[in-house]
C-alpha cells in the first residue's frame, strides 16, 4: 500500500509518499515529473514516516540543518542509486559540481571517463529531492544549471542554506 500526504512548503505544495515504513518520494505538485507519483492519496493520519518527514521539512524550511534523516527507500538501477547516495554526502550549505560527481563515479567504478551530462540525467530523476539534496549540484563553472522542479526553487533552497547564488 502506498500512502501520501500533502506538505505546504515555502517553495510550493509537495506530495510526500511512503510505503508505510519508508519515504519513497517527494513530489512538487503541478510538475510533470518522470518519477513515479502515486495516483491515489491514502493518507493514514499518524503514519510515522510521513510525520517524521514533515518534521524534517519543517526544520529544514526554518533554515536549519535537521539532525536526523527519515528512512528512505530508493528504487532504480544500481548506477542511479549510487549517484543518489553520493548526493546524500554533500553537506548542508555546500555544493558539488556534476563534474565532481562524475569523478567519484570514475574512481569507484574504474571507468575511463564519465560525462557530467550522464550524472545530470540521473540527478534529474531523484525521487526524494531536498532530503537527497540534488539542489546542491551545480555546473563546473559554479553556474546554476538544471533542477527538475525549476531553477527558482533551486535558488531558494540554496539561499535557505546560506549559499550565494548567481544565475
Amino acid at each position: 500500500m502506498q500512502y501520501t500526504c500533502q506538505y505546504n512548503s515555502p517553495i510550493g505544495d509537495i506530495t510526500l509518499s511512503s510505503d508505510g515504513q519508508y519515504l519513497t518520494g517527494i513530489h512538487f505538485n503541478g510538475l510533470k515529473t518522470i518519477s513515479t507519483h502515486p495516483a491515489k492519496t491514502n493518507y493514514k493520519p499518524g503514519t510515522a514516516i510521513l510525520e517524521e518527514t514533515k518534521r524534517w521539512l519543517d526544520i529544514y524550511f526554518q533554515g536549519k540543518n535537521p539532525d536526523f534523516t527519515p528512512k528512505i527507500k530508493l528504487e532504480g538501477t544500481p548506477f542511479r542509486i549510487f549517484v543518489w547516495e553520493i548526493l546524500t554526502h554533500i553537506p548542508y550549505g555546500h555544493t558539488r559540481s556534476y563534474k565532481d560527481i562524475a569523478e567519484i563515479i570514475v574512481e569507484e567504478y574504474h571507468f575511463k571517463n564519465m560525462s557530467a551530462q550522464a550524472i545530470g540525467g540521473t540527478v534529474s530523476h531523484n525521487p526524494i529531492p531536498i532530503i537527497i539534496p540534488c539542489h546542491r549540484v551545480i555546473g563546473a563553472s559554479g553556474k546554476l544549471i538544471g533542477y527538475s522542479a525549476g531553477l527558482e526553487r533551486k535558488v531558494k533552497l540554496l539561499e535557505l542554506e546560506g549559499i550565494k547564488t548567481s544565475m
